[in-house]
This record gives C-alpha cells, sequence and structure tokens, in this order.
C-alpha cells in the first residue's frame, strides 16, 4: 500500500475511532468522565506519534466545526475555549509524549504506564489552569474539580491501555497499517 495513502487510511480510521469514544461521558460536575483520554492512548499505540497527533488534530477540528465529537455529543467553538477545553488542548502535548515513549518501548507495560500518567499530568495542569480562568475558580478548586475525581479512573484506563495496546500493536502489524514500532513486533 503507498505511505500516502496508508497514512491517510489509518488517520482517518483513528479519528472516526475518536470520534465514536469521544461523546460518550459521565458528566460529574464541570468536567465529565470521557474516553477521550483512552482512545488517545490506544491511538499512540497502534499509530504512532505523527499519525496519532494528527488524528486527534482532526478530532478537534470536526469538534471545533460542531460536528458533536465532544464529551456529551457537543461541538463547536464554544466547547474548545469553554471551562474543559484546556484539557482537550493538553490532550495534545499527551499524546505526542506518549507516542514518544510508545515508539520505542511499547512492549515495557510499566514505562508506558508511567509515561501515560505522567503525559495525562500535563493535561491535567493545561485544563485546570483554563478552568480557573474560566470560571474564577482558585487553582486548587479547579484541580479539585477537574483532576482528583478522575485520577483513579484514569489511572485504570492507563493500565488497560498498557495491557491492550501491545496486544493490539502485535495482532495489526500484519496489516501493515500501525506505526513503525510495529516493524519490531511483526
Amino acid at each position: 500500500m503507498n505511505n500516502n495513502v496508508k497514512f491517510m487510511t489509518t488517520t482517518a480510521l483513528m479519528t472516526a475511532l475518536l470520534c465514536i469514544l469521544g461523546p460518550f461521558s459521565i458528566p460529574i460536575g464541570p468536567v465529565p468522565i470521557s474516553l477521550t483520554n483512552f482512545a488517545i492512548y490506544i491511538i499512540m499505540y497502534v499509530v504512532g506519534t505523527k499519525r496519532g497527533t494528527v488524528a486527534y488534530l482532526l478530532y478537534l477540528a470536526l469538534g471545533f466545526a460542531g460536528l458533536p465529537v465532544f464529551s456529551g455529543f457537543q461541538g463547536g467553538p464554544a466547547k474548545v475555549v469553554g471551562p474543559t477545553g484546556g484539557y482537550l488542548i493538553g490532550f495534545i502535548p499527551m499524546a505526542i509524549v506518549c507516542g514518544l515513549v510508545f515508539k520505542n518501548h511499547y512492549k515495557n507495560i510499566v514505562l508506558c504506564v508511567v509515561t501515560m500518567e505522567a503525559a495525562t499530568w500535563i493535561a491535567y495542569i493545561m485544563g485546570s489552569l483554563w478552568l480557573s480562568f474560566q470560571t474564577h475558580m482558585t487553582i486548587p478548586a479547579a484541580f479539585a474539580a477537574g483532576v482528583f475525581p478522575f485520577a483513579l479512573e484514569d489511572f485504570a484506563k492507563m493500565v488497560i491501555a498498557g495491557i491492550v495496546g501491545p496486544v493490539l500493536v502485535k495482532a495489526l502489524a500484519p496489516l501493515a497499517l500501525t506505526g513503525d514500532h510495529t516493524k519490531v513486533a511483526a
């Protein structure tokens, strides 16, 4: 398969995965529990940094344009610049950091889970600072609303992704649709 076609196909598939999983959420306050970060972790395992980040940026663009792909089946600019927009933007560096580590170490579950935890703190910090600014909460109150209710549940997503990710890489490697790291796995 032509590399450009492979890039476009896998990127579109990963964007679709985000659009399917991203809207499902449980509202528990100003920041809902969503599957977006879990989808990002899995995508970074499967297609790597470049295609995974482009897929997430396309997902953001679709949501910004108004498609109901964000948590709670919402979309539009107000969601991106609103109180939870900092988390959506924070997922960009989170994805990049995960992808860079997964590329060479995707089989090391402990390292990958530690990386996901550290990278997720980038999104937590960016999101909480933006939540604080948008809602006039103190920064500790924003962390209490936007991070602490999610820490355990997000860690569970990381552990599941750390277990499932390498399995998906190995299973999809023969199809030649996965990231560069699968040349080692095949």
